[in-house]
């Protein structure tokens, strides 16, 4: 197995949160407020910039820390997408985006979490695909139990 081999995955999860979008919004909108939402998340600095092409440093549970610059915001459409500037993990050229949509017959939120991404080594693929999906899962899930 070629261990330079780029493989691209993609990786989505979602979830369905028991809160009116605005609020779920209001949660999740601020790029530096991870910590607040997220479990894996101790701690979030914005180290440059402010609004779209800022970046903030997240320092993880585990004291490791990733670098995260904001790509693309819309309140109208309560969505962001941001890329990864350097992380732990074997991969590069990674794009996320977090959504969320309005499910107006319960009030409730449709969260969607997805990303696309090299992984540069073929041996770490599967590890890191699954670490990604842990990510989105605890994430989300959080937010979840936050509005329930």
């Amino acid at each position: 197995m070629n261990k330079n081999k780029l493989v691209s995955p993609k990786v989505y999860e979602s979830v369905v949160i028991p809160g009116p979008i605005e609020e779920v919004w209001d949660v999740i909108r601020d790029f530096n407020s991870m910590p607040k939402w997220h479990p894996a998340i101790a701690e979030s600095e914005i180290v440059k910039g402010t609004g779209v092409g800022s970046v903030r440093r997240l320092i993880l549970e585990d004291k490791s820390n990733i670098e995260e610059k904001l790509l693309a915001l819309s309140d109208t459409d309560c969505k962001y997408t941001y890329s990864i500037l350097k992380s732990p993990m074997p991969m590069e050229n990674y794009i996320a985006t977090l959504s969320l949509s309005e499910i107006t017959a319960t009030n409730q939120t449709f969260a969607e979490w997805y990303s696309n991404f090299d992984v540069k080594d073929l041996s770490e693929e599967k590890n890191t695909i699954n670490t990604v999906r842990d990510v989105y899962k605890s994430g989300l899930g959080n937010l979840a139990d936050i509005f329930s």
